[in-house]
């Protein structure tokens, strides 16, 4: 039996999709997960693009496999022959990219992928938003024609959804009125974000489309039997406090797995991280652990119910995104400890897309001049959910922030945090905002310390 790969991927999504209670229209991705396993506790390491995709098809954290900012920023990955496509392709992988990656602003061969297909913008689509659409479905077009083709080997099929990143689609749909709709907290209930949140709706039921299109082709060639199937995002959505930030709203990611041979209907409160795909996928298909180290566990004793738990603890970081903004965070079943590493003092307006939510707070809520969060934090998440409540300083929590600590402290030696020699260096010629720009498209540029 051929053991294939799929993986399904999207950009700024988050949890926000229906087979996780948001009311969101996604029924394809509704079946896929009774069809197979869902994390509802799954966790990226690393809110921001390329450090949290590098993580998961590397299997290491963003500073160790060296991807401490945004690939088309002027950041890499140290050795991309760690890359998931690379190991695929040397097992004998037909491995192929189809849409976004963002591992690499270099070729993606350079990954290991022998196919790379990006289809052409559509420029006769004036909404910047419908137009990225339209790359979607062309893209998940081109999926279906692969898996039409014979199959002389396995296959490792990576396609990348623009979708739900912004901008999102300018003119709404005309069934989705954003006066009949919610947003999930922390975003505002006004006229305001709700069109912002019916913009990101428009988008998720396209990537539900896009998905269900390429899972039904699978079926009918009769693959599905032969295929894990992983579908995922890189982190939180494009809103304030979501994306870009240490909480469960910007590190919390949908993923889900179908696998051959395993249990349907599998949901899972277990603690597990983007990393745990890799090693995964090396038990599934039977190949050893590649050379570097797989800093994740396998997921198969909660796909064949033999545990409850995978982790006692995850970790997470941001280092630059548009701009710098160095934190640390260390999340158990109780609790998130978040550390701050700079000293800058406002809000980092650059890390946060332009939208209507943006817009609303900088234009009604000075946005720009709110202080910073603390630079130590503690939140005990069965009283505090959303993050709003640090606990550092209360004496009843003095044990909880000293384990916190040092949970942080022993992942930063093992993991070699470039933190504990001092600031973390961006690389010569990177592209980032200074801190107090309003927006990343912004020319501001900070010079990278020599």
């Amino acid at each position: 039996m051929k053991k294939n790969v799929l993986l399904l991927h999207t950009h700024d999504t988050g949890r926000c999709i229906q087979p996780y209670g948001y009311a969101v229209e996604t029924p394809h991705l509704a079946a896929f997960a009774r069809q197979g396993a869902l994390f509802r506790q799954a966790f990226d390491c690393g809110p921001t693009c390329s450090p949290a995709r590098a993580a998961l098809l590397t299997g290491q954290v963003p500073h160790e496999c060296g991807m401490l900012g945004l690939a088309h920023r002027g950041f890499g990955l140290n050795d991309p022959g760690k890359h998931l496509a690379n190991y695929l392709r040397s097992n004998g992988y037909r491995t192929v990219l189809a849409g976004i990656q963002h591992e690499t602003n270099d070729k993606p061969a350079t990954l290991g992928y022998e196919e790379n297909i990006q289809a052409p913008a559509d420029q006769t689509i004036a909404d910047p938003g419908r137009r990225f659409m339209a790359r979607d479905s062309a893209h998940a077009d081109r999926v279906c024609d692969i898996l039409r083709q014979a199959q002389d080997r396995p296959f490792f099929i990576s396609l990348g959804l623009f979708s739900t990143h912004r901008p999102f689609p300018e003119e709404p749909d005309a069934d989705l009125d954003a006066n009949y709709l919610r947003a999930p907290l922390p975003i505002l209930d006004n006229d305001d974000c709700r069109r912002d949140w019916a913009a990101f709706c428009i988008m998720a039921r396209h990537v539900d489309r896009c998905f269900g299109q390429v899972l039904t082709t699978l079926a009918e060639q009769g693959l599905a039997d032969d295929t894990l199937v992983i579908v995922t995002t890189d982190h939180g959505p494009a809103f304030p406090w979501m994306k870009c930030n240490l909480n469960d709203a910007g590190c919390g990611i949908m993923l889900m797995l179908r696998m051959p041979g395993m249990p349907a209907g599998v949901v899972s409160n277990a603690l597990v991280s983007h990393m745990d795909v890799y090693p995964t996928l090396c038990e599934w298909i039977g190949l050893p652990r590649p050379q570097h180290e797989l800093r994740g566990r396998s997921l198969m004793p909660l796909l064949c119910g033999e545990d409850r738990e995978l982790h006692d603890d995850l970790f997470a970081e941001i280092n630059f995104h548009a701009a710098r903004d160095v934190q640390r965070t260390v999340r158990s079943k109780r609790y998130r400890y978040v550390r701050r590493y700079d000293g800058y003092e406002r809000v980092v307006l650059p890390n946060i897309d332009d939208g209507l939510n943006k817009r609303f707070l900088r234009h009604e809520a000075d946005l720009g001049a709110r202080p910073r969060i603390p630079e130590e934090q503690l939140f005990d998440l069965y009283y505090d959910p959303l993050t709003c409540h640090s606990v550092v300083g209360e004496a009843s929590y003095a044990a909880v922030l000293a384990d916190m600590r040092q949970r942080l402290q022993a992942w930063m030696v093992a993991t070699k945090d470039p933190l504990l020699a001092g600031p973390v260096k961006a690389p010569v010629g990177s592209r980032l905002n200074r801190q107090d720009d309003l927006e990343p498209q912004n020319g501001n540029w900070e010079q990278p310390e020599q």
